[in-house]
């Protein structure tokens, strides 16, 4: 049983239908990556898989329990379970908190009453966070505005990490760094996929970077999907003129 998947999902903004029949499976331990232009339907897609946007019809199913049209209270343990990381590193972090807070607070969000982390607990989570992400403890008293966009992306992603979730959805998470800081990035993302066993939901324009981290391509044009399989049939044997286009577009990166 695949651990995510949805089924014909659509959204309408009136009569402007954004995402068309999208369906797509991810098996645990894999990266889908999906990919298209800027404009094709693919962060909408991410914010439904996220319980964020509620889908026009179609449906999400995560590790076998229906997750669209459900009350909130219902998608809160699931949301423990998968986590986002977007794609501005500086929006995504609240400018007036310290970094221990920022990291620490889906900890004190989602923790239950009979188990309270003590203010020694959450500290030392924080720390084993930061160094998982390849900071060390000093980054604990700073503010946000004190990092490079690399750095802030890295704190992004040890806060997604920090309920021990099972899928991250990347919504083009090095899109807004320069190259040589996204390669770092994206190597980190495929280390700590190993490391704790994650699921990937990948969102990118950038086919070469899709190539590298997914284990099956999605290729979205226009809110629908055009071409799905391996990353191997997909990048080899492109059968869609629009996929032939988007591998052309963008070199080959140094990863």
């Amino acid at each position: 049983m695949p651990l995510l998947e949805a089924s014909g999902l659509s959204k309408s903004y009136g009569p402007a239908r954004v995402v068309d029949g999208v369906s797509f499976s991810i098996e645990r331990g894999e990266t889908l990556g999906l990919v298209g232009e800027s404009g094709s339907g693919k962060s909408t897609v991410a914010r439904i898989v996220l319980g964020l946007l509620e889908p026009t019809s179609g449906s999400v199913v995560f590790d076998g329990q229906p997750i669209t049209g459900v009350s909130q209270r219902t998608l809160r343990p699931v949301r423990r379970r998968m986590q986002p990381v977007f794609q501005d590193p500086f929006a995504a972090l609240n400018p007036r908190m310290r970094v221990e807070q920022i990291i620490a607070e889906p900890l004190i969000i989602h923790r239950r009453a009979h188990h309270r982390l003590s203010r020694a607990d959450l500290r030392s989570r924080c720390h084993d966070l930061l160094r998982s992400v390849g900071l060390d403890d000093s980054a604990l008293r700073r503010f946000p505005h004190e990092f490079s966009g690399g750095q802030r992306q890295r704190i992004n992603i040890a806060r997604a990490l920090a309920l021990q979730p099972e899928v991250l959805v990347l919504d083009e998470p090095v899109s807004a760094l320069d190259v040589s800081v996204g390669a770092q990035i994206v190597n980190l993302l495929r280390d700590l996929q190993r490391e704790f066993r994650l699921t990937y939901l990948f969102i990118s324009h950038s086919m070469p970077l899709v190539r590298y981290l997914a284990t099956n391509i999605a290729v979205m044009q226009r809110g629908r999907l055009v071409e799905y399989g391996s990353r191997d049939q997909i990048c080899d044997h492109p059968r869609q003129i629009y996929t032939q286009t988007l591998l052309a577009a963008t070199p080959e990166l140094r990863l």
